[in-house]
């Protein structure tokens, strides 16, 4: 059943009826997206919230030296979107693509505001999520500035176990704010102890 893993994700926040569930399942957009497929370009309007079933997807921009400035990457009971673009209705900063071929369910702003409507106590998921979504953005932002880039590597590996198998070591070193050579220092030195 496509569905069990999302309505886990969303049980976590609140016990949903099964008539609640059935609202939000019949809502969502199931799709097969193949790797390296661009589901948001900069200057794009965000019509999406898509929940990962299968697959890897990163959120990035490009810098004024034209370098890929990795924000995150969101795997499998990840959600991915461009919150700003997708609730203000304006165009994004940002690329979002998949990594690997992927399987999504998705909500649009249409979906998402006729689920509020039948079943408001979707609103709390949300506001969860975006609160979740916040203290994320923040953390990474503290462990920009104040961890050195082997702690900021360790606390990657801590978050994405399994990505570094999963994702070209320069997509991590841009994440991470370094170059792929120093990462690769990083990885000896640490292979080392």
């Amino acid at each position: 059943m496509i569905y069990q893993s999302i309505n886990q994700n969303v049980g976590k926040c609140v016990q949903f009826s099964k008539e609640e569930l059935a609202v939000f399942n019949n809502l969502l957009v199931h799709k097969k997206v193949p790797k390296k497929t661009f589901l948001l370009q900069q200057g794009e309007i965000c019509n999406f919230e898509y929940y990962i079933l299968k697959g890897c997807i990163r959120s990035y921009c490009i810098d004024e030296k034209g370098a890929e400035v990795i924000f995150t990457f969101a795997i499998e009971d990840w959600w991915v979107s461009d919150i700003a673009s997708f609730n203000e209705r304006t165009p994004s900063h940002m690329f979002i693509e998949t990594l690997e071929d992927c399987e999504l369910l998705m909500l649009n702003p249409h979906t998402k505001e006729e689920l509020l409507m039948k079943a408001p106590r979707f609103e709390r998921v949300f506001r969860m999520m975006v609160q979740k979504h916040l203290s994320t953005y923040q953390e990474r932002l503290f462990g920009n500035i104040a961890r050195s880039a082997q702690d900021r590597y360790l606390a990657f590996l801590e978050k994405y176990p399994g990505l570094p198998q999963r994702v070209p070591q320069r997509m991590i070193a841009s994440y991470l704010g370094i170059s792929a050579e120093f990462l690769s220092k990083i990885r000896k030195k640490l292979a080392s102890k």
